[in-house]
Parts: structure tokens; C-alpha cells; sequence
């Protein structure tokens, strides 16, 4: 009996279905908002229907792949009861505590008093001071 190349079934067809879930495979492999961990497959399918006859057969070829589903996201949300007008509140905060400041909202650019700050020690920089170490003794 001769060898059945898998590329040449269906007049290529299905090389071009195995190479598509491969690909879909892949990003879905690389995608970070799946799991590490699941497995993912590709599963070809060949089915063999004959006649009465047995002298002709009907072939069904399908791939599928199983993908990782998306994972879920999170978040946190602080309810409470605004005490001035009486409504209740449903505020989302994620990682942090509600009404607390996050160092990653500081910028260089903050400003401490309408003053600019030095980003390196802190200092409020002041226009009308001068900087004696800095004047070159000439």
C-alpha cells in the first residue's frame, strides 16, 4: 500500500487548516492574559464512511485546536455611604486603598508649595537664592 502524504489530503487543505490552528496556537500561547500553565492542543480528525459496497469511501477530515481561555480580571471596589448627601457609592480601586496617593502618580514635575522641588533630595528650589558653590571664582 502506498503511503497518504498528510499535505497532499484534500488538495493541501488540510496542511493549510493544521498550519492555521498552529498559528492560533502559538498567540494564544504568547497571549499573557491566558495561563501559563494550561494545555493547549490541535486535534485532527479523520473519519471513514464506506458504502454498502464497500468499493467507495467518504473521508471527513477536521482540525480543531483547544485553546487557554482568557483568564479573569480583578478588581476591588469600596462601597460606603457619603455622610454630607446621604447616596451611596461604589468606587473602584484596584491595588490601592481608596482616597491614599500612589507613588506612581508623582511626577518630576510636582510642584511643593507653588514651589518646584529638586526630584533628586527633595529640596524646594527657590529663584532668589543663589548657589555660591556653583559661581565660578574667576
Amino acid at each position: 500500500m502506498e503511503k497518504v502524504e498528510l499535505q497532499s489530503i484534500v488538495g493541501g487543505a488540510l496542511q493549510e487548516k493544521f498550519d492555521r490552528a498552529f498559528e492560533r496556537v502559538v498567540e494564544n500561547l504568547s497571549d499573557a492574559n491566558t495561563k501559563w500553565k494550561e494545555k493547549r492542543k490541535i486535534t485532527i480528525t479523520i473519519g471513514f464512511s464506506q458504502n454498502e459496497l464497500r468499493n467507495d469511501v467518504a473521508v471527513d477530515v477536521s482540525v480543531v485546536e483547544k485553546l487557554a481561555p482568557q483568564s479573569p480580571l480583578e478588581t476591588r471596589f469600596a462601597i460606603g455611604k457619603n455622610l454630607k448627601t446621604g447616596e451611596m457609592y461604589a468606587e473602584e480601586y484596584g491595588m490601592q486603598v481608596r482616597g491614599q496617593m500612589s507613588l506612581d502618580d508623582y511626577t518630576p514635575e510636582q510642584e511643593a508649595g507653588g514651589k518646584v522641588a529638586d526630584t533628586d533630595t527633595g529640596e524646594v528650589i527657590e529663584d532668589n537664592v543663589m548657589d555660591f558653590r556653583k559661581i565660578n571664582n574667576s
